[in-house]
């Protein structure tokens, strides 16, 4: 670490933030509510509860899994694409095997419209579906600083990682 006072020159700085920078938000009504997390911290906290999960990448699936392991919890999984194309194989195939047995419920190109204290409604292909809801956990990505760093001076040049 540098002296406060100190006068540190450098051509490149590696700036390591991670993937997840500032949790996606939904942008509906209802979304400031409690119940509503940018995280899964314990699946067990949300045993025997309805919970919708959003979110179609690693993250997400493994929550869904997760939760739908949990003794009579019921597990909902919206994605607003067609295929978990982003997922590692591993998820895909617990999320599958969730499914198959009855524990997990996938919709596949669907977005959340409106959360209520008890409730939660999803869009899916046109149609509005209506179920009642204790939490949802929103796993939708991040939204990286990149517009302040640039506003700064920092000229951003992204690297994926293959992890």
């Amino acid at each position: 670490m540098l002296p406060q006072n100190s006068d540190s020159r450098a051509r490149t700085l590696l700036l390591a933030i991670g993937r997840r920078g500032t949790p996606r938000k939904l942008g509906v009504p209802g979304e400031e509510q409690n119940k509503v997390v940018y995280r899964l911290v314990d699946a067990e906290q949300y045993r025997g509860q309805s919970v919708v999960v959003v979110g179609g990448g690693d993250s997400a699936l493994e929550a869904a899994a997760s939760l739908a392991e949990e003794e009579g919890t019921e597990v909902t999984l919206s994605y607003r694409s067609e295929a978990f194309n982003r997922a590692k194989e591993k998820n895909r195939q617990r999320v599958q095997a969730a499914e198959a047995a009855g524990n997990l419920k996938v919709l596949f190109r669907s977005n959340v419209k409106r959360i209520t204290e008890d409730r939660i409604e999803i869009e899916q292909q046109g149609e509005l579906i209506e179920q009642s809801n204790d939490a949802v956990i929103v796993l939708a990505g991040g939204i990286l600083p990149t517009p302040f760093l640039k506003q700064i001076g920092i000229d951003i040049e992204t690297k994926y990682g293959t992890a």
